[in-house]
């Protein structure tokens, strides 16, 4: 699948990690602690064209015109639950960015996203604000996530996961053409259950140790 606005990270240290998290054997612990090194590997990417200003400084030699981050701090937005699986490690690397929690899951018979709580900086609109997700599989979770954040202001968005299916990234890319996506790997497609083939099973249960 080609398309400027999908950026597939194929770092080998990136592809390793997913690698070992497909296992169907990995521990809850191990898992666990994956997904928040990729997390950090993945924070380096979609920051890379972050915006700098050049300001002045003293190093303990001389005076120097040093680069800085312009701008507003970074949100932070994982879907929960799944999303804050990548939060330590980018947070690991954005000490000072906000956090904005966006929970939503996914109706079993209709596979549509259903909201049950949003807490995000009350003005997004300066703010770059990245989107994460595990699993991009039918793209309407991360589609209504993009949709509560763009009615709190944001329009720097940017949508990070491990995983998408063809099928998501069709879907968020119509909906949300002005959003770039961030990924280890495009997979197949989906089952007929929506997971991801041949994926590595449902992200959540697999960090929080639930089935």
């Amino acid at each position: 699948m080609t398309n400027s606005h999908v950026h597939v990270v194929d770092h080998p240290l990136v592809q390793h990690k997913l690698t070992l998290m497909r296992e169907r054997d990995r521990s809850t612990k191990g898992f666990r602690e994956l997904l928040n090194e990729i997390g950090m590997l993945l924070a380096y990417e979609v920051t890379r064209d972050l915006p700098i200003e050049w300001v002045d400084i003293e190093t303990p030699i001389a005076p120097m015109k040093a680069p800085k981050i312009a701008g507003k701090k970074l949100t932070l937005a994982p879907i929960l639950r799944a999303g804050v699986g990548f939060l330590d490690g980018m947070l690991a690397l954005m000490p000072s960015a906000r956090i904005a929690h966006i929970g939503l899951y996914r109706d079993p018979n209709t596979l549509q996203a259903v909201e049950y709580y949003f807490k995000a900086p009350q003005d997004l609109t300066d703010r770059t604000v990245i989107l994460m997700d595990p699993m991009l599989a039918t793209g309407n979770s991360a589609c209504a996530a993009a949709e509560l954040l763009k009615a709190r202001g944001a329009r720097d968005i940017r949508f990070v996961c491990l995983l998408a299916a063809p099928e998501g990234v069709a879907k968020f890319t119509s909906e949300h053409p002005d959003i770039p996506i961030w990924t280890a790997a495009i997979d197949e497609k989906l089952n007929d259950h929506a997971y991801i083939v041949p994926g590595l099973g449902d992200a959540g249960d697999r960090m929080f140790g639930t089935k």
